[in-house]
């Protein structure tokens, strides 16, 4: 039995400190045995709900309150409530021993910021640093982080979760027979669908249990499978194809009020020979500068590889930008609010490019940040390439390595091929050389201070975080 069942942790008496003044800043704590001397204001910054504040407002006279747990332990916490860090001095401690204390004195939120915070991302310093082997014979088709660095794995007919602390795993089984998106709302719940299995599901990992079924009802009444699955926060945005893939639309639901159906936008149907009316969202993106979603879908046809990038108002259910994809396609695209900027990756060069959102509606609002020179060279070297943005960067996988755009400036202002306010970008490769060239890049994901990385054919998720960050 844990100590203090029924009764009040903290026992006042017995030892008294001559020289404490009732109105003294010093506080002096007895864990187990061992003398601790700290501030009022050290303890506040625990939080009004933790036991550190507990024991800074119920000081008594003359007294030392009592903690029966692990002096060493409290020592490591002491310190972080002092700077805001662990003390290196924490690492002969696991991490979920550290956990197990902090939740006990009501200051895990601090462990974890201290140990997952992403203001706390470092690009040019990340490298693989740990493996997180999964269970069964089936590679990874989604995954999906949170903001404190938590992660979710879709492989085969499971979800494989681990915490914050990449310690503590957990896996659940779904209704989907092979899952291809996935989004976390939150460290609890998911949301997945699949593009050969009709529905959207919001899922309950703790408990393996579906919280509820979407559906879009088309007109031919045949199932509507899963594209695309994005978020605002406020709003979950999904985007379904019929199951004869005649038809498609982007469903809005209210995240706030039971996944309510809010309005529908981007409603295509097939006409004749205009296969370009059908291209379904496989891409969502939300843009919170400026309130609009993005979607973007590409196909194959006779005449290559097509696509279109839409730009949508939730209010209207308008398209208030689009760009038609018809020279060097992209393979895969991302947008940035904080770099203010669409990229992708060209499925015949392979090669990054810029639309700047100031210049959205120029004619040509493509810029290709890598060699001009391959975007017509037709060898589709852009297959398989992935990219998104996190913070002030850009990453694009290329083949088993990790590409990382970043924008420079110039004599103190931005300068390049936009003109006087134009942009000019530079490329650095991830990681050492011994994380280069590995199997294909199928996913990667960003969460706390770290990125996420799957490669086809291995049942495991890379993670690659600073050399000088975490245990």
């Amino acid at each position: 039995m844990p100590p203090f069942v029924g009764s009040n942790p903290l026992s006042y008496g017995f030892r008294h400190n001559n020289n404490m003044d009732l109105n003294s800043n010093i506080v002096t704590i007895d864990v187990g045995g061992h003398l601790f001397q700290t501030t009022k204001q050290t303890l506040n910054q625990a939080g009004s709900k933790s036991l550190f504040s507990t024991i800074s407002s119920n000081l008594e006279n003359d007294s030392v309150p009592f903690i029966d747990r692990d002096p060493e332990i409290f020592s490591v916490l002491l310190s972080l409530l002092r700077t805001g860090n662990l003390p290196s001095k924490a690492k002969n401690f696991d991490i979920q021993d550290l956990i197990f204390e902090a939740k006990f004195y009501g200051v895990e939120q601090l462990i974890l910021n201290s140990q997952s915070n992403p203001s706390q991302f470092e690009p040019f310093d990340l490298e693989k640093s740990l493996l997180l082997p999964l269970t069964g014979r089936d590679s990874p088709s989604a995954i999906s982080t949170t903001e404190n660095g938590s992660v979710q794995v879709a492989h085969g007919c499971k979800i494989t979760s681990f915490d914050w602390s990449l310690k503590r795993k957990s896996t659940i089984l779904t209704q989907f027979p092979a899952i291809d998106s996935m989004l976390c709302l939150n460290s609890r719940t998911v949301a997945v669908g699949a593009t050969d299995f009709s529905g959207l599901q919001i899922l309950d990992l703790v408990k393996g249990s579906v919280k509820k079924n979407l559906n879009w009802e088309n007109v031919t009444k045949s199932g509507s499978t899963v594209q695309a699955i994005g978020s605002s926060g406020e709003f979950l945005f999904t985007s379904f194809e019929s199951s004869r893939r005649n038809s498609n639309c982007i469903m809005v639901y209210d995240v706030n009020d039971d996944f309510k159906p809010v309005t529908k936008i981007g409603h295509y149907e097939i006409f004749g020979a205009e296969l370009d009316s059908a291209i379904p969202a496989t891409k969502l993106r939300w843009l919170p500068s400026h309130n609009l979603l993005m979607s973007a879908g590409s196909h194959s046809g006779p005449s290559g590889v097509l696509g279109n990038i839409k730009f949508w108002d939730l209010r209207s259910g308008n398209t208030v930008w689009e760009i038609k994809e018809n020279v060097d396609c992209f393979s895969d695209i991302t947008v940035s609010d904080s770099l203010s900027g669409i990229f992708k990756v060209g499925v015949h060069s392979g090669e990054v490019f810029l639309a700047d959102l100031r210049n959205i509606g120029s004619e040509n609002a493509w810029i290709c940040l890598g060699d001009q020179r391959k975007v017509t060279n037709g060898k589709k070297e852009g297959i398989g390439c992935k990219i998104e943005s996190h913070g002030n960067q850009v990453f694009c996988t290329k083949g088993g390595n990790v590409e990382l755009w970043s924008e420079v400036l110039i004599d103190g202002s931005i300068k390049g091929r936009f003109g006087s306010e134009g942009r000019v970008f530079r490329k650095n490769y991830m990681g050492r050389a011994k994380d280069f060239c590995g199997n294909r890049i199928t996913h990667f994901s960003f969460g706390g201070n770290r990125m996420f990385v799957t490669r086809k054919d291995q049942q495991f998720v890379e993670v690659w975080q600073s050399s000088v960050r975490g245990f």
